[in-house]
């Protein structure tokens, strides 16, 4: 097990089910983890740096940031609003951009941030355009951030695939027997899976990997498609 005690993560979104899952596993590798929650602690468009600035000044230091903050509403595109959209882009993108740019100033030499982005970055599903779109972006921002932060800071992605929450068998019923089918693994993910990414991205074991996407997707991405 990765080991990174005496460190101290950041996890924005971590009300959320993929948040929550990661927060829990960087605890279980020994991390030190700050929670951001979601409107109640800041809005990160706007505040990133005092959240940041209050970790650091809780903890004395800070080490990793994951950005899993976010939302994915369904709307189809033709009647999607502007209005709709931005917040989407906000909550999505907007808000990685921000505590991204706020966190290379404090993390030290060799410290993380990773994006939680998707597959739908580079595969679309109807109904989430501006979802979609978002984690594009997000892998990009990712990658000219690891570009322009180099070498003293790492920016990464995780892109997960569908991942398991409450309800989701009964909700979506056709939609969880069709990835069942459809991924070698044949199972969802769980919030744990996408955490263990997280975890392995900020630890040293991958001291020489930035501006890479870790597609996290039991191989659904791997099927063809035609």
């Amino acid at each position: 097990m990765i080991d990174l005690s005496g460190r101290v993560v950041l996890v924005t979104g971590a009300g959320g089910t993929i948040g929550v899952g990661v927060a829990a596993r960087f605890e279980v590798a020994g991390a030190r983890v700050v929670r951001h929650l979601g409107l109640e602690d800041g809005d990160l468009r706007t505040d990133a740096r005092r959240v940041l600035a209050d970790a650091v000044s809780a903890h004395g230091r800070l080490d990793a940031v994951v950005n899993s903050a976010g939302v994915q509403p369904v709307e189809p595109l033709p009647g999607m609003t502007v209005e709709t959209w931005q917040s989407v882009v906000d909550s999505n993108l907007t808000s990685a951009f921000a505590v991204t740019q706020a966190a290379a100033q404090l993390l030290p030499d060799g410290g993380s941030v990773t994006h939680v982005a998707s597959i739908e970055g580079r595969n679309p599903a109807a109904g989430h355009a501006h979802y979609s779109a978002a984690k594009a972006a997000l892998i990009m921002h990712a990658r000219s951030a690891a570009l322009e932060y180099g070498p003293r800071t790492r920016v990464n992605t995780v892109s997960p695939g569908l991942i398991a929450r409450p309800g989701i068998e009964e909700q979506w019923p056709d939609g969880v027997a069709r990835w069942h089918d459809a991924a070698p693994l044949h199972r969802l993910g769980t919030p744990e899976d996408v955490g263990n990414a997280c975890v392995f991205l900020a630890s040293g074991l991958a001291a020489w990997i930035t501006g890479h996407d870790l597609v996290v997707d039991g191989g659904v991405t791997a099927r063809p498609t035609w």
